[in-house]
């Protein structure tokens, strides 16, 4: 990666050792490391306050783990994670997934091995964020769409609509009512000729 631009990481982990290892780690690959974080708790307040681009968490930390960290950050204030473990574990990866964690290394990593995880990691955060807009969009759409479903009793002379409490009601106000549809009035031709008779010949 290029120094024009670094990317801003925020490392959360309670050894001091590995964490300075992996400050290291991160500077020598071109990196900008904006904070160290000693537990979960920290790390959200760090992110809030860093705003960092990416974050190293680390699984196992005092006060709160890196999973419950992970899932508050991606939930609060989203930015990409990638997990640090002791352990390859499959369970603990599968957590880590579903808490939000775009990528995991095992300790102790080196240069190649983070700067794929922060690679990765960054890629399917900005998939993740993108999939939540969609949704949202989504959300927002169906909240605005009504649709009318089922029998409609109506008249056969008036063409009125009885409605729910049983009154009848002009067909374009049931249905203005039960759904996002305005009405602007006009003639057909067929009408327009039984009213006006030779009004559309002289147009």
């Amino acid at each position: 990666m290029t120094n024009s631009n670094p990317i801003k990481v925020l490392i959360a982990e309670d050894d001091p050792m590995v964490g300075e290892m992996i400050h290291g780690m991160l500077e020598d690959t071109g990196y900008e490391v904006v904070g160290r974080a000693l537990d979960g708790l920290q790390a959200i307040e760090m992110v809030q306050s860093h705003q960092p681009h990416v974050v190293l968490m680390d699984l196992e930390m005092p006060n709160l783990g890196g999973i419950a960290a992970t899932a508050n950050i991606i939930n609060n204030t989203p930015v990409p994670v990638v997990i640090l473990t002791a352990y390859d574990s499959p369970e603990l990866v599968q957590q880590a997934s579903q808490a939000g964690a775009g990528a995991y290394l095992v300790k102790p990593p080196n240069e190649h091995e983070i700067d794929r995880a922060i690679t990765i990691a960054m890629g399917r955060f900005k998939d993740l964020m993108a999939l939540r807009r969609l949704n949202a969009e989504l959300e927002l759409a169906l909240a605005h769409v009504k649709q009318l479903s089922g029998l409609l009793p109506i008249c056969a002379n008036c063409k009125k609509i009885r409605d729910d409490a049983g009154y009848w009601q002009e067909v374009e106000v049931y249905i203005s009512e039960h759904s996002d549809v305005e009405f602007s009035h006009g003639l057909c031709p067929d009408c327009m000729n039984r009213l006006y008779p030779g009004f559309l010949s002289n147009m």
